[in-house]
């Protein structure tokens, strides 16, 4: 049984393997290469699968740490920043779309009632990860036209919560659309707010305990237990898996740890996220399409049409450019994972039919596989309207300079920022340090630096300077080059410790290097000479002359073809 797990796994993680980086370097992103992969290893295609259901269970991990994340990201102070766009533009979108595609599904397509309130709005939700890549790809994320799209995109994050209630609901067979779920839907409130009562004044002094541990692997066995912890909790509660995960986001969204947590967690959202859309992609009937295509594909085009015709007149009423509003409502145009999530939900709990749900795969799927023609298309409306493109009202969130390290070295760097009145974010894996500046209100978060992908996390990807103040030489070099393949752009000022580590720091790709050994070397020459009765002004040269030899000497470990 175990070996049999195992080929299954294997053959998975082969058609993952490749499948997506075609995807990628197509340009079609990697959801829809990770759903192609399901298809072709599913029942549909070569059969080299057959247990699905059971691995869709497995599966389900990936939307828990999914919704997690969401929750950790959807910070109130961010959301506070782009309210007007957020809670206004975002609103309507969901709202306006997701009444016009339940009405349609309803009177068009012989759909329940109670089928047809889930459709709307699961399918007025567009594909958060798919979108912020391609923006990302495109250069436009601080663009009124990318700013935007981020805008609604955060809104249908947060109406993801009220349909995960909405879904078992709507199942319930005795459940009438008015009192009952109102009832219903208060007791799943009066049960959130208990788990997040337990939650706020539980999460963080355990957090605290495990953090002053010093374990990494505790800390990551906690972060995992804690997102699936919720998650159960909430289930035996009889609301769903990943409601209780976006809880459990929400709860550390505001926690000096969150960026730490992020970092453990992101390696298996991405791993098991990638399983789920397998898991979907192994569960869509292909043959559906190839009975219908051209059915299939006035769906597809009747859901674009749709969705772009009620965003594009919206985003106008928000004093959005036309060419800016037509790339939005394009770009947006697609539906994305939170429908695939929504309807395996409703199809385990019987709102969906085997027919029914396999419709909407294909709808979703092929919508999503169009996408990056529509973001071409976008891209051409808003190039050479850079005139037009402002920043909206809210400024960013990220500092300019990123502290790894707030030890003494870090710690003064702090100091001189603050008074200099230069923000900055700083981050320490010593629980006692970060629980002591935050009681000073300095912006220090826990987390080991030495992970890259706490440096996503922290947002260091929109950071000017990071400066790197360890005082270990080998995590120091590791970090340096990590950080140098991923933020190609950003200065890195590194501290070093002798000549032979700054020349070494140099050349591995450090924009400046300090060395400790020599500030203090002469300050201490320099007091022992003035004390002696050297002469001041020949001290001074003395000084400088050999500041600039020891920092050309530095320097020269970058001209090419230099080797020590």
């Amino acid at each position: 049984m175990i070996s049999a797990y195992l080929v299954d796994i294997i053959i998975l993680l082969m058609a993952a393997v490749i499948a997506v980086p075609f995807f990628e370097a197509a340009r079609l992103g990697a959801v829809p290469g990770f759903l192609i992969a399901g298809v072709i290893v599913g029942p549909s295609g070569l059969g080299l699968i057959n247990n699905v259901s059971e691995i869709g269970n497995l599966a389900e991990i990936g939307v828990v740490l999914l919704l997690f994340v969401i929750g950790i990201e959807l910070k109130p102070s961010r959301l506070w920043l782009m309210r007007r766009l957020v809670f206004g533009l975002g609103t309507l979108q969901v709202l306006l779309t997701g009444v016009l595609l339940a009405a349609v599904a309803y009177m068009y397509f012989d759909i329940s009632l109670r089928t047809a309130i889930l459709i709307g709005p699961a399918m007025a939700l567009s594909s958060t990860a798919f979108v912020v890549q391609i923006l990302n790809e495109q250069k436009m994320l601080t663009s009124a036209y990318g700013r935007s799209s981020i805008a609604v995109l955060l809104l249908q994050d947060l109406a993801v919560v009220p349909l995960l209630v909405l879904v078992p609901l709507l199942a319930m067979p005795e459940m009438s659309i008015g009192e009952d779920i109102g009832l219903a839907l208060a007791e799943s409130l009066l049960i959130l707010g208990l788990v997040i009562v337990v939650g706020r004044y539980f999460l963080h002094p355990v957090l605290y305990r495990v953090a002053l541990s010093g374990n990494p692997e505790i800390f990551t066995a906690s972060a995992v237990l804690i997102v699936l912890g919720t998650a159960l909790a909430t289930e035996h509660a009889g609301l769903s898996m990943a409601m209780g995960a976006f809880v459990a986001g929400l709860l550390i969204s505001d926690s000096f740890y969150r960026h730490q947590v992020l970092a453990e967690i992101q390696p298996f959202r991405g791993l098991f996220l990638g399983l789920f859309f397998m898991s979907m992609g192994m569960s869509l009937n292909l043959g559906l399409f190839l009975e219908s295509p051209l059915g299939s594909l006035a769906m597809v085009a009747l859901l674009l049409a749709l969705k772009a015709a009620v965003l594009f007149p919206v985003a106008l009423l928000f004093g959005l450019t036309t060419k800016i509003a037509l790339a939005v409502a394009v770009l947006l145009a697609q539906s994305g994972e939170f429908a695939l999530v929504l309807f395996s939900l409703a199809y385990r709990t019987d709102l969906l039919t085997e027919e029914l749900f396999q419709q909407l795969l294909l709808v979703v799927l092929l919508s999503m596989i169009a996408t990056p023609a529509l973001a071409r298309f976008a891209l051409r409306l808003v190039k050479g309207q850079e005139s037009e493109v402002t920043e909206c009202e809210e400024s960013p969130l990220e500092a300019p300079i990123v502290l790894a390290g707030y030890g003494r070295v870090g710690h003064r760097i702090g100091e001189i920022l603050l008074q200099a009145g230069k923000s900055f974010v700083a981050l320490d894996y010593d629980a006692n340090i970060v629980e002591q500046e935050r009681g000073k209100g300095h912006p220090v978060f826990y987390g080991d630096v030495r992970q890259p992908e706490l440096f996503r996390s922290a947002c260091a990807r929109n950071a000017e300077i990071i400066i790197v103040t360890l005082n270990d030489p080998k995590a120091t070099e590791d970090l340096l080059l990590s950080l140098r393949k991923l933020y190609p752009g950003v200065h890195i000022f590194v501290r070093g410790k002798n000549l032979a580590d700054c020349r070494k720091l140099r050349r591995l790709g450090a924009s400046g290097v300090v060395s400790e050994n020599l500030e203090a070397s002469m300050e201490l020459a320099r007091k022992a000479l003035a004390h002696s009765g050297f002469n001041m002004k020949e001290l001074r040269h003395i000084l400088r002359n050999f500041r600039q030899g020891y920092t050309v000497q530095i320097e020269e470990a970058r001209r090419p073809g230099n080797r020590e």
